[in-house]
């Protein structure tokens, strides 16, 4: 009977001992240090990657069939306008050439008679619709036969040598260096904030200490219906060409000042695993787990968003590390 009654206290007090351990770990403190939330005016900024293009680009594609008679360039020549770049089969523009000659003396002779009215206007018509055929032709010949740049640039691909057959691919192509452009997506919300003229900015991993000026140069008046956004064509002054057609670059773009709630970026939590980013607030003494999304950079900070990041929040940011959703906190000085 009496050994009963001592299991029975025994019982009772290892019960009690766990309830009260149970009690202890539920009402555990964590020491951390809190901030006042406080809004502060920013100047917005849209950060937009993209890649670098030439700011004209041409195929050297002449329209004519033949040898590719002599090739006057080589990958990486810096060109001028009107520089020769390909001389092809001169046959055809010849034979064009002497009938043209042929009928230059022709119409000479046709004016004088249309003068004298010793012809009648419609022979004199048929002939100088001749005339005016055969020359379009000659100088389309020329034109396609002594092939010249466009533009001033530089040679960025040579695809046949002297002598091969000429197969209507492109020969050479021509970039523009000195000036460069890039098309970037904007989001649609900022369409009544975006003007073509806006200088921005253009930033480089390979440039870490340099920024390059750009402008707006075309607003694209239609938004994709897929990703919500619209294009804005970019023109990117290159003088001293250190950026090159295909370069990865960032572009950031300033709008209008803005209140936003920044905290450190360091006191941003992120999950293991994943990309969703999470802070921790003082609620009536506990730790309040709050998913946020992460905007603008400020220095050091970051802009925080989410519906419970307000002004006047308690924000965690030293010893959020340790905490969890609900534990008590113990707000150091």
């Amino acid at each position: 009977m009496k050994k009963i009654v001592y299991l029975s206290i025994a019982v009772l007090a290892l019960m009690a001992c766990s309830k009260q351990t149970a009690t202890e770990e539920q009402e555990k403190v964590e020491v951390v240090k809190t901030m006042t939330l406080h809004p502060r005016k920013v100047q917005r900024q849209l950060s937009v990657s993209t890649n670098l293009q030439g700011y004209e680009t041409v195929n050297v594609a002449p329209s004519v069939t033949g040898r590719i008679e002599h090739i006057y360039v080589e990958v990486g020549d810096e060109i001028s306008k009107g520089d020769s770049l390909v001389r092809m089969d001169q046959t055809q523009y010849r034979t064009t050439k002497l009938t043209m000659a042929n009928l230059e003396t022709e119409m000479t002779r046709m004016n004088a008679l249309i003068e004298s009215g010793s012809v009648s206007q419609q022979a004199y018509d048929q002939t100088k619709l001749g005339y005016d055929q055969a020359k379009e032709n000659l100088d389309f010949l020329k034109q396609n036969t002594y092939y010249r740049s466009p533009f001033r640039g530089i040679v960025s691909a040579k695809n046949n040598e002297d002598g091969e057959l000429y197969s209507g691919a492109p020969i050479l192509t021509i970039t523009q260096v000195e000036r460069l452009k890039a098309l970037i997506a904007i989001p649609e919300s900022y369409i009544p904030q975006v003007k073509e003229g806006m200088k921005l900015t253009l930033t480089s991993e390979i440039y870490k200490d340099k920024t390059f000026p750009a402008f707006i140069e075309i607003v694209y008046p239609t938004v994709d219906a897929s990703t919500h956004t619209f294009q804005c064509k970019i023109q990117i002054p290159n003088a001293q060409r250190l950026l090159r057609p295909g370069m990865y670059v960032t572009s950031l773009l300033p709008l209008n000042e803005e209140e936003i709630i920044c905290v450190p970026y360091q006191s941003v939590e992120k999950l293991v695993g994943a990309n969703d980013r999470f802070v921790f607030l003082n609620k009536d003494g506990r730790a309040q787990r709050v998913g946020v999304k992460l905007g603008q950079r400020v220095g050091e900070d970051v802009e925080i968003i989410a519906p419970e990041i307000v002004e006047g929040a308690e924000y965690v940011y030293v010893g959020q590390h340790k905490l969890v959703d609900g534990v008590k906190l113990e707000i150091a000085e």
